[in-house]
């Protein structure tokens, strides 16, 4: 094989990986967590929508969280090469949910961080304009993370 076929087969199989790995928390999520259960509900992922306990929510993807970055936000091993990603969204501080809850009280929910292994898919919600600083100690003095909450397929 020369050397241009060589360079399309590896950029089409880094791009179907890419593709892959992008579209893994797409889908239909049940709530796992007992803040999933008396929150959110199930909760399910599209190209530009998020449905939390059936109700439709624009969704923007950001960009991947790197290794590091998921590990300050969730419970995950920094040196498994893992990923996850951040979209923008807008719900209102208004907007209830089961038990009359809302996903960061008084203000409004802009920022969806997620991370998926096997089958089991970790989600924080942010409040505030600004994007989350995905480092540990930022996380851990962070007024505007709202909660994390853990769903399975």
């Amino acid at each position: 094989m020369n050397q241009r076929a060589t360079f399309a087969v590896v950029l089409l199989a880094a791009m179907c990986g890419a593709a892959a790995h992008a579209q893994e928390d797409r889908g239909y999520w049940r709530a796992a967590s007992s803040n999933a259960r008396s929150i959110t509900g199930d909760v399910s992922i599209a190209e530009l929508k998020v449905a939390i306990n059936y109700l439709l929510f624009p969704l923007a993807p950001i960009r991947r969280l790197k290794p590091a970055e998921v590990s300050a936000v969730f419970d995950a091993d920094v040196n498994a090469g893992i990923e996850g990603s951040l979209y923008r969204l807008k719900v209102p501080p208004w907007q209830r949910f089961l038990h009359k809850n809302t996903l960061c009280g008084e203000e409004e929910t802009e920022w969806m961080a997620t991370y998926v292994a096997g089958r089991t898919m970790q989600v924080a919600f942010f409040s505030g304009d600004d994007m989350p600083v995905f480092t540990f100690d930022a996380i851990q003095h962070s007024p505007a993370l709202c909660g994390t909450f853990v769903y399975e397929r």
